[in-house]
């Protein structure tokens, strides 16, 4: 095994899904800046996260559609041209 190359800051951390304002408390080596004070009153670092086991459809058994960076609609953007010009022939 390679030596140096593994993280060694690890640290607990407090991870915050802000689709549903879900937090919890774990280890990580990310580095952030934001801090928030925990149910035990000790503050930690702060790592806000899109989904998580609370939002994500495949554990809540909801579909729920997350787009904050407006995938969706670049892509039907960038594709309806497509759909106007080539219309789908069906047989008769």
């Amino acid at each position: 095994m390679k030596k140096d190359i593994h993280p060694t800051e690890y640290r607990t951390v407090v991870f915050k899904d802000v689709s549903c304002d879900y937090t919890f408390l774990s280890k990580s080596c990310t580095p952030t800046k934001d801090k928030i004070t925990w149910e035990d009153g000790n503050e930690y670092p702060l790592i806000k996260v899109e989904i998580s086991s609370e939002s994500h459809p495949f554990f809540t058994g909801k579909m729920k559609f997350v787009d904050t960076a407006g995938r969706i609609d670049k892509f039907n953007k960038k594709f309806a041209k497509f759909s106007q010009r080539n219309p789908v022939k069906t047989e008769e």
